[in-house]
């Protein structure tokens, strides 16, 4: 019988970061009725959505002496209920023998961890039901009659760029991934996936701490993302007991527990509307499951013709059971309560309500073991007779039709006839497991872990007495499963192409073969970078040899970060009583920003308002993803550099609004320079992550996209870049009087990038000009009449000769497409743009917009491609080189180069600044002297001669009236738009 999809939902309380940001609450729960209120809309009613559950976790709670949070009110709902309702189901459809799924969704730190695995006492519903169903077992096999037998199997996958990795045991991990097999009667599988035989809880806890600690070294080494990455856990539990007729019966269960990828939204100015989107892996399985979920849904609703695009990616197929077939199956949804999330959190509650539409059909998967063996036994017989006569079964082939494959080409038909063979090995392996007892498989699997539970023994008390480092991770789930000893003596640090092993072996972006050496002496640990390395210790480059301290945050290349632990300085602190909270991920990186010099450009560490640390919140979060993609453009050798740039709202056409984090490409041999918005970076950086990881593999077909849209780093050099703003007060437009002014264009750093002559003109409904009567003294005598006026924009002065072509947009008022000028060639383009508008009713509204708002007019041009160095033929031959040779330079060397002329620029620029200074200051001396000499007057009068002769007195000089009005212009935000380097 079909069965719905059981949804919970479960609100945490504010995180610290949210917290500082003044967060405001928008989820209401009542009941199983869960409540979100829009805060740009604070006066409209809130969104409903009901579910099954709807578990409030916000606040009306106490932390015990043993740290469970304990429920002070009636509305929390604490981990114990959480499992009641959901877990102890669980547990009960698995012992009779049901598949049973339990997905976690929502954005990156809403709780889903929290729910799924808890921390410290208050466990979640993985190790909370583990431990039950071990417990309950136990109780079993106290009374169990000869033949009854109770199995537990362990395993743990990760989807990451549409490849699927064995997490118990990474060498088997190869290039593309484990191969996922579909099986009638089974449905999709993982090939060669471990499962290993656990008798246990604590035996569970031990795999999955080693699945984690695989799963961090290779995010770390691929320079991967571990926020979206899936992860799949399935215990599988077989019961065996003879049935009443003495017959052997096996019934099986597969638990399988997904925590599913941040569901971090695309804004619609971002990535949605990127040309690589669609086509990056990374995002293509939540893309593929949103679709699933929705045709689904819509099948639920009676729409049979729906077609549930299951092999659209690795983990739809994997979940074709969990989604749409044999499965008894609840998600919990994670939401934040913060206002600053509203976006993901309606996207992820949106989610949920679609989900609870879907219907699943759970069967008891019972059979007798002898049958079970049989019925592979024959399978195999009819897969090798079938391989003897060169056929391929019917039910394979309409898997592969199915597919989106043809009907048979000899390559196609010899993958199946291989894929044949892999299963008739894999049924061999199914029957011989099955015929062994369980404690044959048990001894087995505790003789290979007997030596990996000696080691980690060993390791963890040497972590007691021994300086080490423990990693840092964006998923706390992730930080310190990775750990480094520094024993007494000098340990190199490098990667496996150094000329020596080294004691501590690194790999991935910017490590070098010897990248840098730990000497402990006594305890006494100190670091040493080796030449050409990037090595950060507490935010810092590590320019010699130095001292660490315990709890000193350590960046080696561009992704390994590490804290140290120093036995000697924690027992001195613990004997002092000194007390200190552990470095954390983000507190970490906000000290490489702010080293960066990005608490000088936010304006210091006090007083910063709600969006200035919503805005240091994006510069943290971006520019170590900023240098990793510099990092990836070397080691490629792409040419390309990127910058973070701050981008106030005048800068992008608005009057108010949020200073936006951006990203520049830089092209270093042309030197052709685009904006690229935040979101649109972050997808390009998971495309360049996909390349690197190619090329990390061995892959020669890496780099076959170069300089074409499937290269993320490439950027079309023939399209617009936005050249700067100019803005004209419409107030005179309201008292139908005609403006003319030459506006400056100013860039996103607020300097002029050149002028521009912008005209408004109030005329008659043809076109004419207006009569001298037809003026008005205040504009609201317009409203309910008609308007007509032209907008004329006749040429622009100035532009940089580096942009080919130029052109101007705008909107005014209520626009949704922008209006154009023509295209047109030089620095001092004519554009002769002329738009005449006509209202036939002039509104309140517009009358308001005309008073208070300008019209934003953006200058867009395309750049000319000019090679930073292109050496004639002569001059080439003249020097022995050859045209090439004598341009080639790789990128590392191009970012030196330009990293040489951006200081060059900045030291010119402080050496204006302290002109301008000390210009002010003599200016603000000889005012000085004449309020003086006028002050001792006896009249308070002075001559014309005595204030000449102070003022020719040496330099001085005030700033211009146009400086301040261009200041004005950009507002507030304006004079911060500038780049960190």
């Amino acid at each position: 019988m079909a069965e719905n999809v059981k949804v919970a939902v479960r609100v945490r309380p504010f995180n610290s970061r949210e917290v500082q940001r003044n967060a405001k609450l928008i989820i209401g729960m009542n009941g199983n009725t869960t409540t979100i209120q829009d805060p740009g809309q604070p006066n409209e009613e809130p969104r409903k959505f009901a579910f099954d559950f709807s578990y409030w976790s916000h606040d009306e709670y106490t932390e015990g002496s043993d740290g469970y949070l304990n429920p002070s009110g009636s509305k929390y709902a604490d981990q114990k209920k959480v499992f009641e309702d959901l877990g102890r189901g669980v547990l009960s459809n698995a012992w009779n023998g049901y598949n049973v799924s339990l997905f976690a969704y929502g954005q990156t730190g809403s709780g889903k961890s929290y729910s799924m695995v808890g921390y410290g006492a208050n466990k979640g519903i993985v190790p909370v039901s583990s431990e039950t169903l071990f417990t309950e077992i136990e109780k079993k096999r106290e009374t169990a009659v000869k033949g009854e037998e109770y199995q537990v199997t362990f395993s743990m996958l990760e989807i990451y760029n549409e490849q699927v990795r064995d997490l118990l045991n990474p060498k088997s991990n190869v290039k593309g991934g484990l191969k996922v097999r579909e099986k009638p009667g089974k449905g999709f599988y993982v090939e060669q996936l471990t499962a290993a035989a656990v008798n246990s809880y604590a035996e569970i806890e031990s795999k999955e701490q080693e699945g984690t600690r695989n799963r961090t070294v290779a995010a770390t080494n691929m320079n991967a993302t571990s926020s979206r990455a899936h992860t799949i856990v399935a215990i599988n539990f077989t019961q065996k007991a003879p049935n009443a007729a003495g017959e052997s019966m096996t019934k099986q269960a597969s638990i399988n527990l997904v925590d599913l990828a941040g569901s971090e939204r695309a804004e619609s100015t971002g990535a949605t509307g990127d040309r690589l989107k669609e086509g990056s892996a990374i995002n293509k399985s939540l893309s593929a499951l949103g679709n699933v979920i929705k045709a689904l849904a819509d099948q639920s609703m009676g729409n049979t013709k729906v077609m549930v695009p299951f092999r659209d990616s690795v983990l739809t197929r994997l979940l074709k059971n969990a989604l749409g077939g044999n499965s008894k199956t609840i998600m919990i949804a994670a939401l934040s309560p913060a206002d600053i999330n509203y976006e993901e959190t309606l996207s992820t509650l949106r989610f949920a309500d679609r989900a609870k539409a879907i219907k699943t059909t759970a069967t008891v998967n019972e059979s007798p073991t002898d049958k079970l063996i049989r019925e592979l036994r024959e399978e195999n017989a009819k897969l090798m007779e079938m391989l003897k006569k060169g056929g391929i079964p019917p039910e394979m082939m309409a898997a592969q039709q199915e597919g989106g494959g043809s009907d048979g080409s000899q390559e196609e038909m010899e993958e199946m006839r291989k894929q044949m063979e892999e299963e008739m090995k894999r049924n061999q392996e199914e029957m011989e497991a099955m015929k062994k007892s369980w404690e044959e498989r048990l001894k087995e699997q505790q003789n290979e872990n007997s030596s990996k539970v000696a080691e980690e023994a060993k390791h963890a008390e040497m972590k007691k007495v021994t300086p080490h480092f423990w990693n840092l991770n964006e998923d706390p789930a992730l930080t310190g499963m990775v750990v480094h000893l520094c024993p007494e003596g000098t340990t190199a640090i490098g990667t496996d192409k150094a000329k020596k092993a080294p004691g501590i072996l690194l790999k991935g972006l910017n490590i070098l073969p010897e990248h840098a050496s730990v000497t402990n002496k006594g305890g006494t640990v100190k670091i040493k970078c080796l030449s050409g390395a990037k090595l950060l210790v507490n935010g810092q480059a590590v320019t010699k040899e130095q001292e660490l301290r315990h709890h000193d945050r350590v960046l080696f290349g561009s992704s390994h970060l590490y804290v140290f632990h120093s036995p000697k300085d924690f027992a001195e602190r613990q004997k002092a009583n000194k007390k200190e909270e552990p470095p954390s991920y983000e507190t970490a990186q906000e000290e490489i920003a702010e080293n960066s010099g990005m608490a000088a450009l936010l304006g210091g560490a006090g007083g910063k308002s709600k969006e200035d640390l919503l805005l240091q919140e994006d510069l943290i979060h971006m520019l170590p993803m900023v240098n990793e993609a510099n990092a990836m453009s070397e080691e490629l050798d792409k040419k390309v550099k990127f910058e973070v740039a701050l981008i106030a709202p005048q800068a992008r056409g608005l009057k108010e609004g949020r200073t936006e984090v951006n990203v520049k490409h830089k092209n270093l041999e042309t030197g052709t320079v685009f904006m690229w918005d935040r979101n649109k970076f972050i997808d390009r950086k998971f495309m360049m992550q996909e390349m690197y990881q190619n090329y990390v593999e061995g892959d020669k077909n890496w780099n076959d996209g170069a300089g074409t849209e499937s290269d993320p780093f490439w950027v079309d050099p023939a399209g617009p870049v936005l050249i700067g703003t100019s803005q004209i007060i419409l107030k005179s437009l309201g008292y139908l009087i005609e403006t003319q002014e030459k506006l400056p264009i100013t860039d996103f750093k607020g300097n002029d990038e050149g002028y521009l002559q912008v005209e408004i003109n109030p005329c008659n409904s043809s076109g004419g000009d207006l009569g001298d009567d037809d003026f008005v003294d205040n504009p609201q005598e317009l409203v309910g009449k008609s308007l007509s006026f032209k907008i004329l924009i006749p040429h622009a002065r100035g532009l940089n000769s580096k942009y080919d072509k130029t052109f101007a947009s705008y909107r005014f008022y209520l626009d949704e497409d922008p209006t154009k000028t023509e295209m047109v060639a030089g620095s001092n383009p004519e554009y002769k743009h002329e738009k005449m508008f006509h209202f036939k009713v002039v509104t309140e509204s517009m009358i308001e917009y005309i008073e208070q708002g300008q019209l934003i007019i953006e200058v867009w041009g395309s750049q000319k491609e000019v090679p930073r160095s292109t050496p004639a033929a002569k001059g080439a031959k003249a020097t022995g080189k050859s045209g090439a040779a004598a341009q080639a330079k790789s990128t590392k060397e191009l970012m030196a180069a330009e990293k040489a002329k951006d200081n060059s620029k900045e030291k010119e620029a402080a050496r204006r600044a302290d002109a301008a200074e000390s210009r002010a200051r003599a200016a603000e001396d000889k005012l000085n002297k004449i309020a003086k000499l006028a002050s001792a007057s006896p009249d308070k009068k002075i001559s014309a001669d005595q204030v000449m002769a102070i003022m020719n007195s040496g330099g001085g000089g005030a700033g211009s009236s146009h400086d301040k009005a261009r200041t004005e212009n950009m507002g507030a935000e304006g004079s911060r738009a500038c780049n960190i380097m």
